[in-house]
């Protein structure tokens, strides 16, 4: 046996014991979903079969209060929802008991496990029932589901986030961002750039009037930089505003630089309050050569750029990337003079904020 220090003792069991609580909860969540599922389908065939009535679903729920005192996740309320996540489901998945371990998805059967072809099945189980119940209330596509069921649990969304994400209709706007990025960069992250950036964002919290320049703007997002870094996703942390470069005597600035960890790049974000103007990818092109000399680290790959405005025309973006050989792509967005009431207030407030960010 290999002797260790008393440090490492600690640490190897702390270790072990979140490992241990995150496999107990995990295994408590899939048990939670599969007796949620077949509550919903004793309820509703027996509803259907039965005629007993909707109102049926109370008189369970006091029911089983009355025998099982302080029980949770069973009222009125919760069983309807568990209903539906019963019959959204019902016509794509089969779940079977916990002795057979197994799950029927369009046809096809998988064993539970960590292999790739059953990795959906890891995903679906390990988020949890408000999540479900989010995501088939919004979405009743079975492939735009599987999106966001996956997305959730690779990036821990909250249900917050979930939802905010949901009502942007991230999906649909997934891959539609006009860039180069398939032509400009190493085909092992091109991709996930493209599914990285979205094609219109919303912020919600910043508050700018139609008079106000790019140097408002910028001040409003360096205000609010947490809630910035929310809306743009994952793994990007913030290196400063107004990135000052070097060439010879010339001095040049970037609006916002980024760093993204997931494809090892640095993001520029330039910003203008106006329609995209072809001579902007000039610019971009430049900014983005002048970061790869003197700026991105040998280990990194390609900078990207990322030209956020008001307003664009596809085809222009596409002739004005056309011969340009560094990563761009253009964006829209909307402030919170122009977002809809339905969707303000879905980013976190201030204090769940400060959670995700520690």
């Amino acid at each position: 046996m290999q002797i260790i220090t008393y440090n490492e003792l600690i640490q190897n069991l702390k270790y072990s014991i979140l490992q241990s609580r995150y496999i107990a909860a995990r295994l408590a969540n899939k048990e939670l979903l599969n007796l949620y599922f077949q509550t919903g389908k004793i309820i509703t065939e027996q509803i259907n079969e039965g005629e007993w009535g909707t109102q049926i679903v109370e008189k369970i729920s006091n029911d089983l209060q009355y025998e099982l005192p302080g029980l949770r996740g069973f009222s009125p309320s919760n069983l309807k929802k568990i209903r539906v996540f019963y019959n959204e489901w019902k016509p794509y998945i089969q779940i079977g008991s916990s002795v057979t371990n197994q799950i029927e998805i369009e046809n096809q059967r998988f064993i539970i496990g960590s292999s790739v072809t059953n990795q959906f099945v890891e995903y679906f189980y390990s988020i949890g029932f408000t999540h479900h119940y989010s995501i088939v209330s919004h979405v009743k596509e079975f492939t735009e589901r599987i999106f966001y069921i996956t997305q959730t649990a690779q990036n821990f969304w909250t249900v917050r986030i979930l939802e905010k994400n949901l009502t942007e209709k991230l999906y649909k706007q997934t891959g539609k961002l006009p860039n180069n990025f398939k032509q400009t960069l190493p085909e092992i992250i091109s991709n996930k750039a493209v599914r990285m950036f979205k094609d219109e964002y919303l912020f919600d919290y910043i508050n700018i009037d139609e008079v106000d320049d790019e140097k408002v703007f910028e001040k409003e997002i360096i205000q609010n930089i947490r809630k910035f870094i929310m809306t743009l996703g994952n793994d990007f942390a913030f290196i400063g505003n107004q990135f000052r470069m070097m060439v010879e005597d010339d001095e040049f600035f970037i609006d916002l630089l980024f760093f993204n960890r997931k494809i090892q790049s640095l993001v520029a974000i330039e910003l203008k309050r106006g329609k995209f103007k072809a001579e902007y990818a000039g610019k971009m092109n430049l900014y983005l050569s002048v970061l790869d000399e003197y700026v991105k680290q040998p280990h990194e790959n390609p900078s990207i750029g990322i030209i956020l405005c008001k307003e664009k025309n596809n085809k222009i973006v596409e002739f004005a990337f056309r011969d340009f050989n560094k990563a761009m792509g253009v964006a829209t967005y909307k402030t919170s003079r122009e977002i809809p009431v339905q969707y303000k207030g879905i980013l976190p407030n201030q204090d769940e904020l400060k959670k995700l960010m520690e």
